[in-house]
């Protein structure tokens, strides 16, 4: 059962507030007085009315500026306020209507005229207090729903990365150190990526993208591939070949980073200065995902085994990557690279589980930055 409505009645004469009291009281309304506009403020502050009859001419603060005050608030403009008064000048109605009052009543206040008014008002209150707790609840609903989606849609792409971590790991799958090669340089590509400034859609691309650079291997013969010394010429062709192919496996996609994983497939192994492969793309014409791409895969293929090399350390790594600086590189990426370094370096010294194994919860989120 519902509270009953409450009215707060302003009047500086007592007798007048006995007589409103006496006739809403048996109508089953609560009943709360105040004999200023002022007073009336603070009432409607600790109470809540659900209607106000407002006399008009009192001391402190008349009956107009009470019922401004009151409908310049937010949290009060919305309650009913019906203007009790003697005054019967038309231009005394007509300023209470533009201070804000829903209605009026002449003195003296005829019972059954009081009874109409309060109760059309009152049902004008409760259809508002209606809608405000609907759309209240609805807004809760719609948060709850979207925190829902977003927890699936993150629960989607930690799987998906996992998918295409473990599918770019089986088409390298002879490279003893494919897995963390792929994890390793994507992080790297993302911290270069965030230090560019690219924003974050972008930079989820980038991570997402960048473990399919070196798909295209999985056309490349194992004998040229796991070649323990130096290509011959011939060879060092049929291997750059894994750049088109890739691009060719990955082609075709709609916009999104399966359609930047073929750009990256193609063009990680262009050098600034124009001397890479397989376009021979110079500068700014090689898409910057591929120079981005370029500069974590070089890094983490000096500091990691091959079967064709010893890594090398991290400092003389830094140093050749320093050195490739407007040559293989862009300018500009390897600064980021080497602003980021001591996080490059906290990457490299991550466990071989916590690399090869992405999938747990803790090691996603400080791999993946999720």
């Amino acid at each position: 059962m519902s509270d009953p409505a409450l009215i707060l009645v302003v009047d500086d004469q007592e007798l007048n507030q006995r007589v409103m009291a006496a006739m809403l009281k048996p109508l089953g309304y609560g009943v709360v007085q105040a004999r200023t506009g002022l007073e009336a403020l603070e009432l409607v502050e600790a109470t809540r009315p659900d209607l106000i009859l407002m006399d008009v001419m009192m001391p402190l603060m008349d009956g107009f500026e009470a019922t401004r005050r009151l409908k310049a608030n937010p949290d009060t403009m919305h309650i009913p306020v019906v203007m009790v008064t003697s005054l019967s000048e038309v231009d005394d109605r007509v300023a209470a209507m533009e201070a804000g009052a829903e209605d009026f009543l002449s003195k003296p206040v005829d019972k059954t005229e009081l009874r109409a008014r309060v109760r059309s008002l009152l049902k004008v209150k409760a259809y508002h207090d209606h809608m405000i707790n609907y759309q209240r609840e609805l807004e809760e609903e719609v948060a709850r729903r979207t925190e829902d989606l977003r927890k699936a849609f993150a629960r989607i792409r930690k799987v998906s990365l996992d998918t295409i971590v473990r599918l770019s790991r089986a088409a390298e799958y002879k490279d003893e150190d494919t897995g963390t090669h792929i994890t390793r340089m994507s992080k790297y590509a993302v911290l270069v990526a965030r230090g560019l400034g690219l924003n974050e859609r972008t930079v989820e691309s980038i991570l997402y993208a960048v473990p399919m650079h070196d798909v295209g291997k999985i056309g490349i013969p194992d004998q040229i591939l796991l070649k323990p010394g130096p290509l011959t010429a011939e060879e060092w062709e049929v291997m750059k070949r894994h750049t088109t192919i890739g691009a060719r496996i990955l082609a075709g996609a709609d916009p999104g980073f399966l359609r930047l994983a073929e750009v990256i497939a193609l063009n990680h192994h262009e050098k600034w200065d124009g001397s890479g492969y397989p376009r021979g793309l110079k500068g700014k014409a090689i898409p910057l995902a591929g120079r981005i791409t370029a500069i974590a895969d070089v890094f983490d293929a000096l500091t990691s085994h091959r079967p064709y090399k010893k890594a090398l350390p991290r400092e003389k790594a830094l140093e050749i990557v320093t050195k490739g600086r407007g040559g293989h590189f862009d300018p500009q990426v390897v600064d980021a690279f080497l602003a980021v370094k001591h996080e490059v370096f906290e990457i490299m010294e991550l466990r071989q589980d916590e690399l090869h194994h992405p999938h747990s919860a803790e090691t996603r989120e400080e791999l993946w930055g999720d």
